[in-house]
């Protein structure tokens, strides 16, 4: 009896600890927990795995993105855009990150009451959907550049919050 017990609490630890990983990745970026069509894996992508990803991301954001009428966006730079991080690059930013006024205050105010730092895929995710807005920012008039460029200020702040987490800690 005792061993089946021990067995149930540690099938309940692990089923727990999954559900709980899972559910906190899906919270800020929903999109990256759908399945591709092509596959079974699911969907979650990261550019920034080692420093030299981090230097080609940039190199990214430098070249000329071009955004189309349905809001996808591809790097002009045949030879960029040829690479395999392009690919990643172009499935984060056209399938996970949000793209709608209302999509991306979702993710400001989830955030905002985020408990602890963020993975480096979501910090990635959340300064391409901060680029993406700062686009959309410079693209915008009147009340919807108002709308843009606020959403810019609440995800700046959301990141400054990130990077100074740890000093924000109150001594315990």
């Amino acid at each position: 009896m005792l061993w089946k017990t021990l067995l149930l609490l540690l099938f309940y630890y692990s089923a727990h600890a999954t559900v709980t990983h899972r559910w906190s990745r899906a919270m800020l970026f929903p999109s990256a927990q759908r399945f591709k069509r092509s596959s079974a894996a699911f969907l979650n992508p990261v550019l920034q795995n080692s420093l030299e990803d981090v230097v080609l991301l940039y190199e990214f954001l430098l070249a000329e993105l071009d955004i189309d009428k349905g809001q996808r966006i591809s790097i002009k730079d045949e030879e960029l855009a040829s690479l395999r991080k392009a690919a990643e690059f172009d499935t984060i930013c056209n399938e996970i990150i949000p793209k709608s006024i209302t999509e991306i205050r979702r993710l400001t105010s989830r955030l905002s009451s985020y408990p602890r730092v963020l993975k480096k895929e979501d910090f990635e995710r959340t300064v391409l959907t901060m680029v993406y807005t700062a686009y959309r920012a410079a693209q915008s008039q009147g009340h919807q550049k108002d709308m843009w460029a606020e959403s810019f200020v609440n995800l700046y702040k959301a990141l400054k919050h990130d990077l100074m987490f740890p000093y924000n800690k109150e001594p315990s």
